[in-house]
């Protein structure tokens, strides 16, 4: 077997050493998002998430500008943010978020959507099972969860000129602005 070069052998030791940088970099990046969320969860908490509920979901992905409402306020949705009842999802022009919930139902917004929970009932021991928002302009793609299969009358979507009811399945619909 040939030895390397001087020059193979600082290509390499270059080469993995940028690497290593770009996993420190990268770790640094997500622990930072990873602390921000926590602060954004313990700054807004008191008031933001006033419910004996608890979550009941919480943001997977975000990309651009998105937010969280709840009570009055507005917060930005970052990975890891709590989703509570009554939370209104929102994705500003060129934005997506991703949300999974409790039994593993999953809602992603894309551009310029306003999504609200309405209702989220999650005690399959006590038999009840409830799922429904509210999207009032935009695209959301649902991918159903433990709720729509155990229940499958549990899950609806309602929209400005209609309500979709769900069965244990995935689809995506659009809201154009009245």
């Amino acid at each position: 077997m040939n030895s390397p070069t001087p020059f193979q052998a600082s290509a390499y030791s270059v080469s993995t050493q940028w690497r290593l940088q770009g996993a420190l970099q990268h770790r640094r990046q997500l622990l930072a998002t990873l602390v921000v969320g926590g602060l954004f969860s313990l700054l807004f908490k008191p008031s933001f998430a006033q419910t004996t509920l608890g979550p009941v979901g919480m943001v997977k992905t975000v990309a651009g500008q998105a937010f969280l409402e709840l009570n009055g306020q507005r917060v930005p949705a970052v990975l890891g943010s709590l989703v509570y009842l009554g939370s209104r999802l929102v994705t500003a022009s060129g934005s997506t978020l991703g949300i999974t919930f409790k039994d593993e139902t999953v809602m992603s917004i894309g551009p310029d959507t306003q999504l609200v929970i309405d209702q989220y009932l999650f005690a399959p021991r006590e038999g009840k099972l409830s799922l429904i928002a509210s999207l009032t302009r935009g695209t959301l793609n649902y991918v159903s969860g433990q709720i729509a299969k155990l229940r499958p009358d549990g899950v609806n979507v309602n929209t400005p000129t209609g309500m979709i009811g769900v069965r244990g399945t995935q689809f995506v619909v659009r809201v154009d602005p009245q």
